[in-house]
């Protein structure tokens, strides 16, 4: 079924699977396919973020399960608590999932990566369907779930064109300037491959 996401400055991509089938101004697209479901979010549509620090946050950080907050916290541990914990394969996948889904709720579609060494960690990101950009040596700036917050650069997909993957973010802010200033906290949904993959309730 052909969907229309659009967003609160009336910019739209019309959704078929998992390929963008038209953008444009909703009112077009509206009139081009009036059988489609539409969908309109508050803020912006953007083709989503890139994180560069997708080594970092999948490989070099574990993610607390909820019903381990008591024990290990809710923020991802790295260095000495990280090596101290030592996870086996089974928590990394669990914790790579967790990860993925935590930076989803940011608008990333996709992570640049060195190498994934751990298997779990490469399944879990496959299944997911995040992309992945290679990635040589390490970036500017602290890993942050909000690139926003990193202090490094902030990279968007490419924008978003009939035929392309329907793979974009919404953020519930006016426009760039004001996501720039709030972060990507402000996420509201995100879509990779055709699939709402994140909506904030």
């Amino acid at each position: 079924m052909l969907t229309l996401h659009a967003d609160s400055r009336g910019r739209a991509l019309a959704v078929e699977g998992a390929r963008i089938a038209g953008t444009g101004r909703l009112e077009d697209l509206a009139a081009a396919h009036p059988h489609a479901r539409v969908r309109t979010w508050p803020g912006i549509l953007t083709p989503g973020i890139v994180t560069p620090y997708g080594t970092e946050l999948l490989e070099e950080a574990y993610h607390p399960d909820p019903r381990e907050a008591d024990e290990l916290g809710t923020e991802p541990l790295t260095g000495d608590a990280l090596t101290a914990l030592a996870p086996d394969d089974a928590r990394w996948g669990a914790s790579a999932r967790r990860g993925i889904q935590r930076m989803l709720a940011h608008g990333t579609v996709a992570a640049a990566c060195e190498e994934l060494r751990n298997r779990a960690v490469r399944d879990a990101v496959h299944r997911s369907g995040l992309g992945v950009v290679r990635r040589l040596g390490r970036p500017a700036g602290v890993p942050a779930l909000d690139p926003y917050a990193s202090g490094g650069p902030v990279t968007f997909a490419p924008e978003r064109e009939r035929g392309s993957a329907a793979r974009f973010a919404v953020f519930d802010v006016r426009d760039e300037a004001e996501l720039a200033e709030r972060g990507a906290g402000t996420c509201v949904a995100t879509v990779l491959d055709g699939r709402l993959v994140f909506r904030r309730r």
